[in-house]
């Protein structure tokens, strides 16, 4: 991966969990990484119910931003080097897409783009409970070489609050494209992690 631009593309789809895409964003800020932004028309509306947070100041945590129907936008090509792509939260809609190749916007335009290219795609999937065809989907998305990530809170690092449990899924999946991030709180074996609530 290092052959390619620091640049990463983070889409956030209609899921409910729009709080992930935007804590993404905002842990990139200071990476060095170039964020390339685009949003489904749904993730605007659930952005909207979910959070307190207009699009224009989510659109300004973005390096650049992509409108979902600009289908020439430069992250629809392959020519255009990217570390790969992040989709946060993503909706089952935008993984049935990816998978069939049937793409109908710029987020999954996008996603089909970096497997095409074996770039890294990371898949924050969120629907429960699952039926067969999504489970279908997922193993799908895995064999084509992407990593289905659902938003998993992980105890053991004691969350004392929604944000840290957001940051430390967050923090896992900077470490799939080899992002240095503080969000993790590290596993070092048996009580190394202490919580100091």
């Amino acid at each position: 991966m290092s052959s390619h631009p620091r640049r990463l593309i983070v889409g956030i789809t209609g899921a409910s969990g729009a709080i992930y895409g935007v804590r993404l964003l905002r842990l990139l800020q200071n990476t060095g990484v170039e964020t390339h932004l685009v949003m489904s028309r749904s993730a605007k509306i659930t952005l909207t119910q979910e959070m307190d947070i207009g699009l224009a100041e989510v659109s300004a945590l973005a390096n650049v931003v992509h409108q979902v129907d600009n289908i020439g936008a430069s992250i629809s090509s392959g020519s255009f080097k990217t570390m790969g792509m992040v989709i946060a939260p993503c909706s089952m809609r935008s993984l049935a897409e990816i998978t069939s190749g049937a793409t109908s916007s710029l987020v999954t335009r996008a996603a089909d783009v970096v497997l095409k290219e074996r770039r890294r795609l990371v898949l924050l999937v969120r629907e429960a409970p699952l039926h067969l065809g999504h489970l279908r989907s997922m193993t799908a998305a895995t064999e084509m070489g992407a990593i289905v990530y659902p938003p998993v809170p992980a105890f053991y690092a004691r969350p004392a609050g929604l944000e840290q449990m957001v940051d430390h899924t967050l923090g896992r999946v900077l470490d799939l494209f080899d992002i240095e991030n503080a969000a993790v709180s590290r596993w070092g074996g048996l009580n190394s992690i202490k919580n100091d609530n």
